[in-house]
């Protein structure tokens, strides 16, 4: 376990905060919350059929000792809850009932725990799509006030520095605004994960003109709307990976610039480029890359991959209550 991994958990434990999980009816969600709570990291709130939850960990010998369950279907917050998604949406079609059996899905109940403060942070995703995570997410508790757009980062952590890639994981071709929504949202949540001032550079296959391309104007456009919605954070582009990352070279290629060689944030102009960058830099630098952890939303409702490990769990639960 690296240095950041244990100060992250050591920083949640201090809040530990109560945290929902909608794909409880998995072994990975019960031995995370086995040890999320002998850890004191945070209080887990399992979300789904308590006989099925309970089975389950009898068969495999998980203790759920202390540890609160919730059938949606038994629930008496039904009916709130109902009626509060009714509010959110039937000005876009929604009937009162089709809100009833929608909150009885462990993922949108979640949310709602989390939309009434019963809960401080909802990690799903293990079981569920990422769609169905982000659509349960926007409709409950929506997206964050100022952001047009719900997107991820990752926290690479490699021997001598962290970075926050972002978007590696959701948006395939966001648009010049958008794009300086997800740079602002990346920025925020980088401090608030590891107390470091952000230096966002956004990325391009060009540095400051050298080349012209509709691609390029999008980011030199979304530069400046970040100065705009954002000015107390740094930010600088369009520029190049290694302008970015190597002071010599950022120091040559932008001359006088807060950001360049001193990147820490980075941001990539479409998916393409982002997913195939954290993937590069974690398999052939040994990065450790934790997430993806969805942004943009007014509380941390974050999803994990099908494939993630207990420990990947764990990760995104601690990362999750620092953003909350």
């Amino acid at each position: 376990m690296s240095d950041f991994t244990e100060n992250m958990r050591a920083k949640a434990k201090s809040r530990n905060y109560k945290v929902a999980f909608p794909d409880s009816e998995d072994l990975r969600t019960l031995k995370t919350a086995e040890f999320l709570i002998n850890n004191k990291i945070a209080q887990p709130v399992l979300v789904g059929n308590i006989d099925n939850i309970n089975k389950l960990a009898q068969e495999n010998s998980v203790n759920l000792n202390g540890i609160e369950i919730i059938n949606p279907i038994q629930s008496p917050l039904i009916e709130k809850f109902a009626d509060m998604l009714y509010e959110k949406r039937k000005a876009k079609g929604m009937t009162l009932e089709q809100a009833i059996e929608t909150v009885k899905n462990p993922l949108y109940f979640a949310g709602f725990l989390l939309e009434t403060d019963v809960v401080k942070v909802v990690v799903g995703g293990n079981v569920s799509s990422t769609g169905d995570v982000i659509r349960a997410a926007i409709f409950s508790v929506g997206v964050a006030e100022g952001i047009s757009i719900v997107s991820s980062y990752f926290i690479m952590v490699l021997p001598e520095r962290m970075l926050c890639f972002a978007d590696c994981a959701v948006n395939p071709d966001p648009t010049d605004v958008q794009l300086a929504d997800i740079a602002i949202s990346s920025a925020r949540n980088f401090r608030a994960v590891t107390g470091e001032d952000p230096k966002i550079a956004m990325l391009s296959f060009s540095t400051k003109g050298s080349a012209t391309h509709p691609h390029v104007d999008k980011v030199i456009q979304a530069t400046n709307y970040v100065r705009e919605k954002a000015p107390d954070l740094l930010v600088d582009g369009e520029m190049q990976a290694d302008a970015a990352l190597i002071p010599s070279i950022g120091e040559r290629k932008c001359k006088g610039s807060p950001v360049a060689g001193k990147a820490n944030v980075l941001i990539f102009p479409d998916l393409d480029a982002g997913n195939i960058g954290y993937k590069l830099t974690e398999r052939l630098a040994g990065a450790e890359a934790v997430g993806p952890i969805v942004q943009g939303l007014k509380k941390p409702y974050c999803d994990l991959s099908r494939g993630c490990s207990v420990d990947d769990m764990i990760n995104v639960t601690a990362i999750c209550s620092l953003m909350a």
